[in-house]
């Protein structure tokens, strides 16, 4: 079972399995894909403002973006988010 943080949206479980689905990719790449539901806009401000500030994402540079060992921890529900902290 995932321990969710209040900060957290359905939107943010979606990212975090696509990125360990399908290793690292940007924003409009995902937006694309038929499983994700969300623009390409708001998945890459979920990101920036929240998954990469609390450790579950990481930036590659160039608008890519993988999941972190944080963040496939939490998948596996081995993390609490509401324990992480924004850098």
């Amino acid at each position: 079972m995932r321990l969710v943080a209040d900060w957290m949206t359905i939107a943010d479980d979606r990212i975090l399995e696509f990125l360990s689905e399908e290793g690292p990719h940007p924003p409009s790449r995902m937006a694309k894909d038929s499983r994700m539901r969300f623009g390409a806009e708001y998945i890459g401000r979920r990101l920036r403002e929240q998954l990469v500030p609390h450790g579950l994402a990481t930036n590659l540079g160039n608008g890519v973006y993988s999941i972190s060992e944080t963040g496939q921890d939490y998948l596996a529900g081995e993390v609490d988010a509401a324990e992480l902290e924004a850098e």
